[in-house]
């Protein structure tokens, strides 16, 4: 039975959910694992910091996807598991949805640098430190769920962790969010997240005017720009409890289908179109990756003496 109504779905609707489910979190993944055996084949892309940051985009984005399909088909297909593989998943899930704005917000920092401050980019920017930077952004994206398991812990029994629990993740069912209170903090959260960074690429982008010439400058505006579509693109998952609460209010009958369809449209796609964006439009990431994946045709003269 879907958490969202009282709608029970028949085997072939949920059949078919869970194919389009799985189908495109392979097609996603398979894509980023391309992305990822292009830069661990070149060592070129390991000592900048740019591509750091995008490949770890790139892995942050797989690893969500990954847990979010699998939170998807069990709660078709195995609605009761062990707590502590359950909570672990949730944790996941939670942090690598959390870390995605803030790693674009990094990616979009490292440009304004590399464009306004070119001379001092290899001194800032550099490997180590950024390394550094994608640990906080894990510590401060944990920060959340590491919160409501304190919270748990301290407010329930060790007996009430034994028995198997039904395992959700309010990414995959997003209209829980209105039945918590503790969800209702995290989209808070997420909002003021929104607004700071909205604020930030402005920032960004009238700075990276000012301080170059005419033709960096349009460079500059087009990467910000880039990266505030891709921000666009994976704060849509955010407004998914407020299309759903509105999906159920008023449309209960197609409750159900239509709530899928924002979860595809708000959690699912942006995370196919984000690195493909990003990695197509690097010229220097993109032939290197048709270097290594296109079939190379030899053609042989055959010179007749």
């Amino acid at each position: 039975m879907n958490l969202t109504s009282d709608y029970v779905e028949s085997y072939d609707e949920a059949l078919i959910k869970n194919i389009v489910i799985v189908s495109l979190g392979l097609i996603i993944n398979s894509i980023n694992t391309m992305l990822m055996v292009t830069f661990f084949s070149n060592a070129i892309f390991s000592r900048d910091s740019r591509y750091i940051l995008y490949i770890h985009l790139v892995m942050n984005d797989m690893i969500m996807i990954f847990v979010s399909v699998a939170l998807y088909v069990m709660s078709y297909a195995l609605q009761f598991v062990n707590f502590p593989f359950c909570c672990t998943l949730l944790i996941l899930a939670t942090t690598t949805f959390m870390i995605t704005p803030l790693n674009l917000a990094g990616m979009a920092i490292e440009r304004f640098i590399a464009i306004c401050k070119p001379l001092h980019h290899h001194q800032i920017c550099t490997p180590q430190r950024t390394y550094i930077f994608i640990s906080f952004l894990w510590c401060v994206g944990a920060i959340p769920s590491l919160a409501d398991i304190i919270i748990l812990f301290s407010t329930q029994t060790a007996s009430s962790f034994r028995p198997p629990a039904f395992c959700y993740s309010p990414i995959v069912f997003p209209t829980k969010l209105h039945q918590d209170r503790t969800t209702y903090s995290q989209v808070i959260y997420m909002s003021l997240v929104w607004l700071i960074l909205i604020y930030t690429y402005c920032r960004v982008l009238f700075t990276a005017k000012k301080a170059t010439s005419q033709g960096a400058a349009n460079k500059a505006r087009n990467t910000i720009l880039l990266h505030g579509v891709q921000l666009l693109l994976c704060m849509l998952s955010y407004l998914s409890p407020v299309l759903d609460y509105v999906i159920i209010s008023h449309l209960p009958a197609n409750a159900t289908n239509l709530t899928f369809l924002i979860y595809l449209l708000t959690n699912i796609i942006p995370r196919l179109l984000s690195p493909l964006i990003y990695g197509a439009r690097d010229q220097k990431f993109a032939k290197k990756i048709r270097e290594r994946f296109t079939c190379k045709v030899f053609i042989l003269k055959i010179v007749r003496s």
